[in-house]
């Protein structure tokens, strides 16, 4: 019998969509599968995460969970990024099931979303090119006098330490500079600020773009939640961080340190030695155990480049003597700024909150200043930088009335202080919460 020529021209019917529960969702959290759910499409990333370019960590730590705000905040072209999802894509959510998980809030989701739509319209995602050239060409400039001052003056005490002093500035401002770039927040396209990440990080401070974001998109994807916030690792090994944890902590009869004087030997293993200490060592682990060898040919740059400059000034070991200075005074820089935002913050296990909430229980704000600003690299606005990781720092003080209305709208506190006392707060939280260890370890 002849083919039916209208059956022919027929299209083949399209497959029925698969439908998922937020429960089928939440159960693909762990090692086997996982699945994570973005603007109600649900996709399995089981596979992908160690292809994903901000590591596998990142996706993990929302595996089961919805990823939508952190999916908007993290990319700038989600045009691009939506063409390579499809191939995970598997069904969505059913039309039954509501787009918000049970433990999120609905209105101030939809309204922050609103908000970001109206940021972007203001124009506040985009960058001010001249505002990052005068900054680099400001860095460079305390770099060169670094060096003049020593070969004109000579490697007497006064030119030293001031050579050290501007290279510890260098180092720390070239620190914020990175973070700029490594979060996209300069240039529209990708490739320009992954070309000047590996720049500044690499050449100018001698350590690699992919550890940076191994580490650092941890954070803010899940901010001072334990076990996927890399930040509060050294809990509790180190120190008993938060009040939840530190209870729990106390309960469980654990004792790695002697917690209830923990802030007062954050002195001596904090500030001054995380990076002379452990990061100047651990990037060089990381690149070799992971292959990154372009990061490490960058990372040779900085060394040949600081060996050569200071080498027939100093020597051997007057150039070792000087390194070891600046990263000493570079870390009590870094440790202070960092950590002034969040240690003194809610600090507890992931409870899957919206990514306001989320946000904003896990950081708080140092009063804007001239000098607070460029201390900080602009992260004195760490509540902004966490809602619009991609926003450029210099747009941070804008958006923040609107931010700052939301919260009072919902009842959510934002936290704004002075410097002094934003550090301040960092020892008078590990002192509060050693002391909670202590009480739950001897009564509880």
């Amino acid at each position: 019998m002849a083919p039916d020529p209208v059956a022919a021209k027929t299209p083949a019917a399209e497959p029925a969509p698969r439908y998922f529960t937020w429960d089928e969702v939440a159960q693909r959290s762990g090692n086997k599968e996982r699945w994570l759910v973005i603007e109600r499409k649900v996709y399995n990333i089981s596979k992908f995460i160690r292809r994903h370019p901000g590591g596998s960590r990142v996706m993990s730590h929302y595996a089961g969970q919805d990823a939508t705000d952190p999916f908007m905040a993290f990319h700038i072209n989600k045009g691009l990024v939506r063409k390579y999802m499809d191939s995970l894509l598997i069904g969505e959510l059913s039309p039954e099931q509501p787009s918000f998980e049970p433990t999120k809030n609905k209105e101030l989701t939809n309204e922050f979303r609103e908000l970001r739509t109206s940021v972007e319209r203001m124009g506040l995602m985009n960058a001010n090119h001249v505002f990052f050239l005068l900054y680099l060409l400001h860095i460079l400039l305390m770099d060169v006098t670094a060096w003049l001052t020593l070969w004109l003056f000579g490697t007497s005490f006064v030119p030293f330490v001031l050579c050290v002093v501007l290279l510890t500035a260098v180092q720390a401002q070239a620190g914020w500079l990175q973070h700029d770039f490594g979060h996209l927040s300069v240039f529209s396209t990708s490739t320009w600020n992954h070309l000047l990440h590996h720049f500044v990080i690499g050449h100018l401070k001698g350590a690699p773009a992919s550890w940076w974001n191994h580490m650092h998109f941890q954070h803010h994807a899940k901010p001072n939640c334990f076990l996927k916030d890399p930040d509060i690792s050294m809990h509790p090994f180190f120190f008993a961080l938060g009040k939840i944890l530190s209870v729990e902590l106390g309960k469980q009869k654990k004792k790695y340190m002697p917690y209830n004087h923990q802030h007062k030997y954050f002195f001596l293993i904090g500030p001054p030695a995380l990076l002379p200490l452990y990061f100047q060592w651990y990037v060089f682990y990381f690149v070799v155990q992971r292959k990154k060898w372009v990061d490490l040919a960058w990372m040779i740059t900085f060394y040949v480049r600081f060996l050569l400059t200071y080498m027939p000034l100093l020597g051997l070991k007057g150039v070792l003597g000087l390194f070891l200075m600046v990263r000493f005074l570079e870390s009590n820089w870094f440790v202070w700024v960092t950590q002034m935002n969040h240690i003194p913050m809610h600090i507890d296990y992931d409870q899957n909150k919206d990514w306001v909430s989320t946000q904003l229980q896990a950081t708080c704000n140092v009063h804007k200043s001239f000098f607070n600003d460029w201390f900080s690299g602009h992260l004195n606005f760490q509540i902004e930088h966490h809602l619009f990781p991609t926003m450029p720092r210099h747009n941070y003080h804008k958006v923040a009335p609107l931010v700052q209305s939301l919260c009072a709208k919902y009842g959510i506190e934002y936290q704004s202080k002075p410097l002094l006392l934003a550090f301040a707060d960092i020892v008078h939280s590990l002192k509060e919460s050693g002391q909670l260890w202590l009480d739950a370890y001897l009564h509880q």
